[in-house]
């Protein structure tokens, strides 16, 4: 590939960028009407794309290489990560950018995609049933960012474009509302361990299992997926999970498979539920799932029985028991003691995003705060 040595120029009188190159003895110019540093990039990259003699077919479909691209996917991702990325091509990015071909996709298309979703969330043609009219949380937008970028990585890796694209979430986007169980619902938790049965009230099979989750903060699937033989004395050893599809894997990430001591609660639980399934006479191997729950569905369906037939309200999702064990480990714990508890890669904003108030701590930290002011004023 012949070197750019230059850089695009903003010409004042004709409102863009453009940079001038040369190969094999032929010059030719390249634009971008885009303002700021993202139109210089542009422009640049449409140079460099002209001088990469490797570059392939630059007038394919971008819709058509997406597809190309799921289908790779597929051949090392699980089902659900699959799904993931054809649903955000079908329902956010390939709306805006599909119709185009690979050698006219700019920076500018990408964030287009972003921006337009942030606002009209779907931009699907076909009807998709809109679940809200506010905009679309940051998380979302995020997922949106990431998915663009791998799939234009394995563009260039492919030699079909050599855009690098540097997107941005608009500065509105929050994060959606995440709801956690407060001191009155954590007390029933820990000392109810029936549910309503048409109007009987029976054992709670899965109630060490709720408890386990909410002391440790594992994922649902982490706890569907934990046998008997990964807890070994005080150290329980994650090894995989089992996702909404029943499939089996190794995580959400590559911070999912980990270890970690417990504490007092969790391990109370653990111990209730063992001497449960002995009761029960099962046979306790080391592949023995531990908590005998067949699926997430089975999980998330008797936990709304529990909770409904028990006074806790508002209902909360098994997802946020683990927000809720981040909120309440945030103060006692650093950050980086937290992301190796909870799986999270370094880059994760476990505090932004798991963090949420309880009951009480205002009262705490104005109390903190009065006594502070008193110290220092001796």
């Amino acid at each position: 590939m012949k070197k750019r040595t230059g850089t695009a120029t903003w010409r004042e009188a004709e409102g863009r960028w453009r940079i001038k190159v040369q190969k094999n003895g032929t010059q030719k110019c390249f634009y971008s009407n885009t303002p700021g540093r993202t139109g210089q990039r542009e422009a640049n990259a449409k140079a460099d794309a002209w001088l990469d003699d490797s570059v392939r077919d630059g007038r394919k479909k971008v819709s058509a290489l997406y597809d190309e691209w799921v289908e790779d996917v597929a051949l090392s991702a699980g089902t659900s990560y699959v799904m993931q990325c054809r649903k955000y091509g079908d329902y956010y990015i390939l709306p805006v950018v599909g119709n185009l071909r690979i050698e006219e996709l700019t920076e500018g298309d990408l964030q287009k995609a972003i921006d337009m979703s942030y606002k009209k969330r779907c931009l699907a043609k076909r009807k998709v049933m809109k679940t809200s009219d506010k905009p679309l949380s940051k998380k979302t937008l995020m997922t949106i960012r990431s998915t663009s970028n791998s799939f234009l990585r394995w563009c260039r890796r492919n030699k079909y474009t050599t855009l690098n694209p540097e997107l941005s979430i608009p500065k509105g986007a929050r994060m959606g509302k995440r709801k956690i169980l407060q001191p009155n619902a954590l007390r029933i938790l820990f000392s109810v361990d029936t549910r309503l049965w048409h109007t009987k009230r029976i054992f709670d099979d899965y109630i060490y299992a709720y408890r386990f989750s909410v002391s440790t903060g594992v994922r649902p699937g982490e706890l569907v997926g934990l046998w008997y033989g990964d807890i070994k004395g005080n150290t329980v050893s994650l090894r995989r999970s089992i996702n909404t599809l029943d499939e089996e894997t190794t995580g959400k990430n590559e911070n999912s498979v980990r270890s970690f001591d417990m504490c007092q609660q969790a391990r109370e639980a653990y111990e209730a539920q063992v001497q449960l399934l002995k009761a029960q006479g099962v046979q306790l191997n080391y592949n023995t799932p531990l908590f005998q729950i067949p699926c997430q569905r089975s999980l998330a369906r008797r936990w709304e029985k529990y909770q409904d037939t028990n006074g806790i309200s508002p209902r909360i999702t098994l997802y946020e028991l683990r927000h809720t064990f981040v909120s309440m480990e945030a103060g006692q714990l650093t950050e980086g003691q937290l992301k190796m508890l909870v799986g999270h890669s370094k880059n994760m904003d476990t505090f932004g995003v798991y963090q949420h108030e309880m009951q009480g701590q205002r009262a705490e930290l104005a109390d903190a705060t009065t006594e502070a002011i008193k110290k220092a004023h001796g």
